[in-house]
């Protein structure tokens, strides 16, 4: 799939004198004449064919072009950047994945930014109450399909849908037959794509029932379109959207057991999905809470939200899940994305699953040509918006008539992929030689109920900006029946346009962002006023703000506590790492005495900087080295610089609807960059220069103190923040405790190279030079790496701070708080002259002092991430 980068707006010519510049009028009129191909082109509102007049624009486009919408060629490249830089702005992305599952350690997934075009799909009144209409049709119908199948099953003993086709799915879920959902409805969001075809009407192509995706890129593109064309926004009287999202909510909470009072999430697969970031966009502006499957937990049947405060009663889930993931305890047994429990929770009637469990059945392509005839027995009436023929082979008739003609069609895949069902990309049959079409036609014959054929057809062209100059590109609209809960439904005035990235793609590939297709925003148009409705519309008082928080949830406290750890890790291995590597090459060139390298040796295997298969120090100290060069690879399979970057990356990645943009972009760019700079300088032929591997590290050292610097200055101090500092202290003291101990431990602490190398892990070699010069002593030493409490780096200010953060954290839960805080270390408080006087004293100190640190983090994980202590007198309704 073809990349779409800033670079895609970045290639325009440079502009013409303005004088010179044509208009955009002129501009469609020189791209309508090159599309004559018989595609309905939607500039010139009629289809075009070779050595036919072209005639005009069509009148919306005109209407458009002359709203001051643009003054010329430049204007419209200035607004094409503008997109460009408002999409980079708002970190709207879609998730690349590269094949293969993802493993522990491994990259994110690559985060492509959202490929947004300039010129939004124009829909004209008539023919949007058309579409509305035909919409909201099918709608009813498939809901009453599902009420059907999931209850008396009279159009399985009909014949009106093949019982093959239906029970045979991999989404249709025997677990849910005879339980109806809460309230009756079924399907409470759908999506439908269609596109104009060679006959000027619109025609259905597909329809998502399960976790249909895309009403938050439908809001992404309003936000950042009608901004560029505000004049013409307004004259063309463009209906807006927040009335169909606030009416969606409301049906939701009708439906819902709690009414008004319910709490609302939308369950997401999670960060590794490709429209996560339109999940979090989506979750954000209607106010509802972003859960993953972890998230949650079924108790009584109920669902709860695991939360910093406890267990909080969910009543509705917006699902983009699929139905064989849902609950790993009935469907799927490997699931992590479910719920367990969740199934039966439906079946009680205790929550709200939005679509229900069940409905990825009415997605397949071989039932279209059986909804005519379902439509007329279920609704009395036939269809008014008609599907592209399609023909499943499993109807032996239809495959012995269609089989000599097989080159006409598309072959698409009946059933989605599964353990007991097979799955594959369309194939345009026209494009076979006559060998692979014998070939599809006898694996068509092996298995038939396993293909659907589909007639081609020449979709709609909608007009681009690429490259300076309008472009006909093929569309597909995608459109949105949101339920009134009721029986009704709404169809959101608008939707998701997709447009191919390339002139000539082929005929069958209906577009998906996956794929590399465009994206715009669509324009119905009303002749009645234009709703005025904002889901802000209700000004809040001061009585409303007393008691606002954000919602802490267990999976994002447990990510920003990881945050911390892993930030202040890698900061600490990287240290560690230089310090290594610079003692090793002095230790080699004699400036360094022996000594120093079992210390160097025990302190890299402790901290992960080389594996267990590494030669010792002492023994191949060249050899030694190689291996922790190595190892600083996110890929070498050692926990080193590189892979404690990519776990950072990773829980930034899990956090993305809690960081800005920016702090993200720093994120990812530090691991990025050190794999990148790393590899580069040991890719080198011959011994690696070690001057470069150690400018490689002291660069993302610096990067991780803008990390550092970005999370304790410019992120809210929540309940979120104070886990996240938690965890921080803890890997610091752990970390300082144990270079600290075993320095001390091998008696080379008041050596030059052990002092010099504790002040350097410490980072305090200037303030101790301040403070106490030249002086190689103990008392001094101690002083300020244990008890300075206005040294950040000392035990006792880490210390400190951890007990601060954890009593403002526990502040609900004091009796456990107080038992706790009495198990905390306080290295402050511990007697100077002792320490001084005896090794092993201080040694016995800070082993227990870090013991103490992660006896907190197992602690806090029981009661706030997994929620096994304390969690019965947690629980809200």
């Amino acid at each position: 799939m073809p990349e779409s980068t800033p670079s895609q707006w970045s290639l325009l010519p440079d502009e013409p004198d303005e004088a010179l510049a044509p208009d955009p009028i002129a501009l469609a009129l020189s791209a309508a004449l090159r599309s004559r191909d018989g595609h309905f082109y939607e500039l010139t509102g009629r289809v075009n064919q070779a050595g036919e007049p072209q005639g005009g624009l069509a009148e919306r486009w005109r209407r458009f072009f002359a709203a001051g919408g643009a003054a010329g060629w430049q204007e419209l490249s200035a607004k094409a950047l503008r997109v460009q830089r408002r999409v980079l702005d708002d970190g709207a992305s879609y998730n690349v994945h590269s094949d293969g599952p993802p493993l522990p350690g491994d990259a994110a997934p690559l985060a492509r930014h959202w490929p947004l075009e300039l010129l939004p799909m124009l829909i004209e009144p008539d023919e949007w109450r058309h579409i509305e209409a035909g919409i909201a049709q099918r709608a009813r119908l498939l809901d009453a399909v599902m009420a059907d199948t999931y209850g008396e099953r009279r159009l399985l003993q009909q014949g009106l849908l093949p019982a093959s086709l239906v029970l045979a799915h991999p989404q249709y879920l025997r677990e849910m037959h005879g339980s109806p959902p809460r309230g009756g409805v079924h399907l409470h969001m759908l999506a439908f794509d269609l596109t104009r075809c060679a006959d000027g009407h619109w025609w259905v192509v597909g329809q998502r029932t399960q976790a249909a995706s895309g009403l938050g890129y439908v809001l992404e593109n309003r936000l950042i379109i009608a901004q560029q064309f505000p004049e013409a926004f307004r004259q063309m009287a463009v209906q807006r959207l927040a009335a169909s999202y606030r009416d969606l909510m409301q049906s939701l909470m009708k439906l819902s057991p709690a009414g008004e009072r319910s709490r609302i999430a939308l369950l997401t697969p999670g960060p590794r999905n490709e429209t996560y970031f339109e999940q979090a966009f989506l979750a954000r502006y209607l106010g509802i809470t972003l859960v993953e499957g972890a998230d949650l937990t079924v108790r009584a049947d109920k669902v709860y939200l695991k939360t910093l405060a406890g267990l909080e009663r969910v009543h509705v889930l917006l699902r983009r899940v699929d139905d064989t993931w849902l609950d790993p305890l009935e469907l799927q047994p490997d699931s992590i994305l479910g719920v367990p429990g969740l199934l039966q929770a439906v079946r009680a009637g205790e929550i709200v699953v939005a679509n229900a469990p069940g409905a990825g059945w009415l997605e397949s392509p071989g039932l279209t040509a059986f909804w005519p005839g379902v439509a007329e027995r279920l609704l009395g009436e036939p269809l008014q918006l008609p599907a592209i023929q399609s023909w499943w082979c499993g109807e032996e008739s239809a495959w012995r008539t269609l089989r000599p003609r097989l080159a006409e069609y598309i072959v698409v895949p009946t059933f989605s992929a599964s353990s007991t069902t097979r799955s594959f990309a369309p194939i345009v049959a026209a494009e076979l030689s006559s060998e692979a079409l014998w070939a599809l036609a006898d694996r068509i014959d092996a298995d038939p109920t396993a293909y659907t054929l589909q007639a081609r057809v020449k979709p709609t062209k909608q007009p681009v900006w690429i490259r300076g100059a309008l472009e006909p590109r093929v569309a597909v609209l995608r459109v949105f029946a949101l339920t009134d809960g009721q029986g009704g439904w709404k169809v959101l005035p608008g939707g998701l346009t997709r447009v191919a990235p390339r002139r000539d793609p082929l005929a069958d590939a209906w577009l998906s962002i996956q794929r590399g297709s465009l994206s715009t925003d669509t324009w119905v148009m009303t002749d009645g006023e234009v709703d005025a409705t904002t889901l802000l519309s209700q000004p809040l008082q001061a009585a409303d703000l007393r008691d606002v928080h954000w919602t802490v949830t267990s999976r994002a406290a447990e990510n920003l506590f990881w945050l911390g750890r892993y930030t202040e890790r890698s900061e600490n291995t990287a240290r560690l790492a230089r310090h290594v590597i610079e003692a090793s090459v002095m230790v080699q060139r004699g400036a360094m005495p022996p000594p120093m390298l079992p210390l160097l040796d025990a302190l890299a295997r402790r901290h992960g900087l080389v594996g267990v298969k590494a030669p010792r120090a002492e023994d191949d100290p060249r050899g030694f080295e190689r291996a922790l060069l190595t190892a600083l690879l996110p890929g070498s399979g050692v926990t080193s610089v590189g892979w404690d970057l990519r776990a950072l990356q990773s829980c930034a990645q899990a956090l993305r609807e809690r960081l800005s943009p920016e702090a993200w972009r720093l994120i990812h760019e530090t691991a990025a960059q050190f794999e990148q700079h790393l590899r580069a300088v040991l890719d080198r032929p011959g011994p690696p220069p070690l001057t470069d591997v150690l400018n490689v590290l002291a660069r993302a050292d610096t990067h991780l103190a803008a990390i550092t610097g970005a999370q304790t200055d410019r992120m809210t101090r929540d309940d979120g923040w104070r886990l996240l500092s938690i965890g921080r202290q803890i890997e610091r003291l752990c970390f300082h405790a144990d270079v600290l101990a075993e320095t001390f431990a091998q008696g080379l602490a008041l050596t030059e190279d052990g002092f010099a190398l504790l002040l350097g892990v410490f980072d305090s070699t200037i303030t101790y030079r301040a403070q106490f010069q030249a002086r190689r002593e103990v008392p001094p030493l101690l002083h300020l790496l244990v008890h300075d409490t206005d040294n950040p780096r000392s035990l006792g200010w880490v210390a400190r701070t951890m007990r601060e953060r954890f009593a403002k954290l526990a502040r609900h839960d004091p009796g456990w708080a107080a038992d706790i805080a009495g198990g905390l270390p306080v290295p402050e408080a511990w007697p100077l002259a002792e320490l001084a006087a005896s090794d092993q004293v201080l040694v016995e100190h800070l082993k227990r002092a870090a013991a103490q640190a992660a006896e907190l983090s197992s602690l806090l994980s029981q009661r706030y991430f997994a929620h096994v202590i304390g969690a019965e007198q947690r629980v809200w309704q």
